[in-house]
């Protein structure tokens, strides 16, 4: 598995890559600039390494507390965070959770102590009216996040494949369940010690 450092180098050179092949397809200077935004978010910040104490989670800096209910629930490199679409769509919904619990704090405390006019149901209005009025720029931003993902994901995948290769040959690149399997039946087998009497 590469260091962070390496999926750091990776996001950065393929980076330019992802900007022209996206300009080149949508001709379009914004959808480009959300492609590559989210890219590099994606790759930096917001990576399937999130579910363990990695570069990417210590970036967050003091808001990475955020980030501890998600580690405690999901195994690393499981299909949940490390998985194409879903790992990224996941995170996306877990952040957004915590977006709109603090939104809701912060706006009850600024009710309570500043008299601030509010009302939720207006709010909501807003925000799907423009998540339709702006479905390209979100969709554009989400293939940015993904994009940022997969780099890590497949990275890691290829990392591991490479060292199953240096180790066992074809034989690891073809079948790595069974692999796992042998090293499996290789372990150690309890016994449980016999006793005095």
């Amino acid at each position: 598995m590469p260091s962070g450092r390496t999926h750091d180098s990776i996001t950065l050179w393929t980076l330019p890559f992802v900007a022209g092949l996206t300009f080149g397809q949508t001709q379009s200077g914004n959808l480009t600039l959300l492609v590559s935004g989210g890219f590099l978010f994606g790759g930096l910040m917001f990576g399937p390494d999130l579910d363990i104490y990695s570069c990417q989670y210590q970036r967050w800096g003091w808001l990475r507390w955020l980030w501890l209910p998600y580690q405690k629930s999901l195994r690393h490199r499981s299909w949940l965070s490390h998985g194409p679409l879903i790992g990224s769509a996941l995170r996306i919904l877990y952040l957004g959770i915590w977006i709109v619990v603090l939104g809701i704090v912060g706006v009850t405390i600024a009710k309570l102590f500043w008299g601030l006019e509010w009302n939720w149901h207006n709010f909501v209005k807003l925000i799907l009216r423009s998540l339709s009025k702006y479905y390209n720029e979100c969709f554009a931003l989400y293939i940015g996040l993904e994009l940022g993902a997969m780099s890590h994901s497949l990275s890691d995948w290829t990392g591991s494949a490479y060292k199953r290769f240096k180790k066992q040959g074809w034989q690891g690149l073809l079948s790595p369940a069974t692999n796992n399997k042998k090293r499996q039946r290789k372990s150690p087998i309890y016994r449980p010690k016999k006793s005095k009497f």
